[in-house]
């Protein structure tokens, strides 16, 4: 991914960036990835009836995290308030994936993956609301 050299190169950043909210926009990206990818792996599952809120929590959170990495990657004019609550919200549902997903983790190997790039994500908000406020 070229997240820090497209926002190092922004005119209003001018070459400051800010590590821990890049590293979060490339950790949204890939959990967006791995939730769409889980979800549709377990919908090929024969148990799908049983995996229809791992389903849920796994587009909730693709959607979550696509959108709050669309909103850090935007250097131009700033609306952190938006952004801070945004990037709480993605680390609530990758926390709440994460746990539905280990849940299923011994059985699918797609929900062990899933629940890995989620805790890594969850970890990576947290770390970027501090740049951010």
């Amino acid at each position: 991914m070229q997240v820090r050299e497209m926002i190092s190169a922004h005119p209003d950043v001018q070459g400051s960036t800010a590590d821990a909210l890049l590293k979060f926009i490339e950790d949204a990206y890939d959990c967006a990835q791995t939730c769409t990818s889980c979800a549709d792996a377990c919908l090929a599952e024969d148990m799908v009836a049983d995996l229809r809120q791992c389903i849920r929590l796994n587009l909730d959170c693709a959607d979550i995290c696509a959108a709050a990495g669309a909103m850090a990657s935007r250097r131009t004019g700033s609306n952190e308030a938006v952004l801070a609550a945004t990037i709480r919200a993605c680390a609530e549902a990758c926390q709440r994936c994460a746990d539905d997903c280990q849940q299923h983790a011994e059985m699918h190997e797609h929900c062990r993956i899933c629940a890995e790039s989620c805790r890594r994500c969850a970890e990576a908000c947290e770390q970027a609301i501090s740049q951010v406020q």
